[in-house]
């Protein structure tokens, strides 16, 4: 409570700090606007899935949701930056590339859909004509993370914000957790409000698309976390969670707090090691997490990470194989019946593109 207190203290002490950076965000975002800054069209469909805050929202999530649903009638791929990655420039998943080599996010995409292209590269003017040479049959390329990257003016943004962090009560870095103007939100043909109670009323979804205050033209969806069965990190054998099961929690997401949350539901003890997002867990930390687990002295006890750690925590497979070492999936779920809608203004946008002026 008190680290709490004393961290959003620490952060409203940056305020000329968040300031500053609000100003450099209007003026780049001013001369994308008045088009002295040149963004680039391509002549296929690019869907956008972005945020105007740091981390948390559900971006890899949605990504996998719109992969999972438009591949059977398209040629998908994907195109990322790599965050922390050790390497630079562009690359093409394979079976032999690990997290360093491509981040977390991608290699998570490439393991669950590895007939699916997984492209990575910082520079996505330059990634895109890259992927389209070796992949020439591509029909649709989904953008991770690129609502920020207006060097590339994609058909259709899809922008994501966190029910709990709504992004009209946010405020610039490093006070807040906005890297992007709030009026930006007018540049997304579609909104989702993620993480919502999965009883969401009528009543506060109505006042929460009054806060958006959405443009003419803009549609507003709302989702909620849904959890899966955990599955084994090395040899994918399913297992249930029983009451009774004491737990390690390994993450080194942005916002644990929804899966600490499902947890407290569910079971009566659990132990959390929570690292940096991102993280690249070393030697020393796979030992530290191994130590902590061998300390609980339960009959019945597990590891549980998220799949982004999961990517992460790979090259630990030869120790981690003989472990009840288990990776929890997790997915948007619709509110109110919606997700045919969301997915026919997807695919509208697909069968009627053309290319942006």
């Amino acid at each position: 409570m008190f680290s709490n207190w004393f961290l959003k203290s620490f952060r409203i002490l940056l305020l000329p700090f968040a300031l500053l950076f609000g100003f450099v965000v209007s003026i780049r975002n001013w001369l994308y606007d008045k088009n002295i800054l040149k963004s680039s069209s391509f002549g296929l469909p690019l869907i956008c899935v972005g945020n105007l805050s740091v981390g948390g929202t559900g971006k890899s999530p949605m990504v996998e949701f719109l992969v999972l649903h438009l591949k059977g009638r398209y040629k998908v791929a994907t195109l990322s930056r790599g965050y922390k990655r050790k390497t630079k420039g562009y690359a093409l998943a394979n079976a032999e590339t690990t997290a360093i080599d491509i981040g977390d996010e991608p290699l998570q995409f490439y393991k669950k859909f590895p007939d699916v292209p997984v492209a990575i590269g910082e520079e996505r003017l330059v990634a895109i004509p890259q992927l389209l040479h070796d992949k020439p049959d591509t029909q649709v390329i989904i953008l991770d993370d690129a609502f920020q990257h207006r060097a590339i003016k994609a058909g259709l943004n899809i922008l994501l914000t966190d029910c709990g962090n709504l992004f009209t009560r946010d405020f610039y870095l490093p006070t807040g957790d906005l890297r992007d103007a709030r009026e930006s939100y007018k540049r997304a043909q579609i909104i989702v409000v993620t993480k919502c109670p999965p009883d969401l009323p009528v009543q506060e979804k109505e006042a929460l698309i009054k806060e958006i205050d959405p443009q003419k033209d803009q549609r507003i969806f709302f989702t909620t976390i849904a959890y899966g069965t955990p599955y084994h990190i090395t040899h994918h054998n399913f297992t249930y969670i029983e009451e009774s099961t004491e737990m390690l929690l390994v993450t080194g997401i942005a916002n644990p707090r929804p899966l600490k949350t499902f947890l407290e539901e569910r079971i009566q003890t659990y132990y959390m090691m929570h690292y940096n997002d991102h993280h690249i867990f070393s030697i020393d930390d796979w030992r530290d997490i191994k130590k902590r687990f061998e300390s609980i002295e339960a009959k019945k006890k597990m590891i549980l990470t998220t799949e982004k750690d999961a990517m992460r925590l790979l090259k630990f497979a030869q120790e981690i194989d003989g472990m009840p070492f288990y990776v929890m999936p997790i997915e948007h779920k619709f509110l109110f019946g919606e997700e045919v809608d969301f997915l026919n203004a997807v695919t509208g946008f697909i069968e009627n593109f053309k290319t942006p002026a």
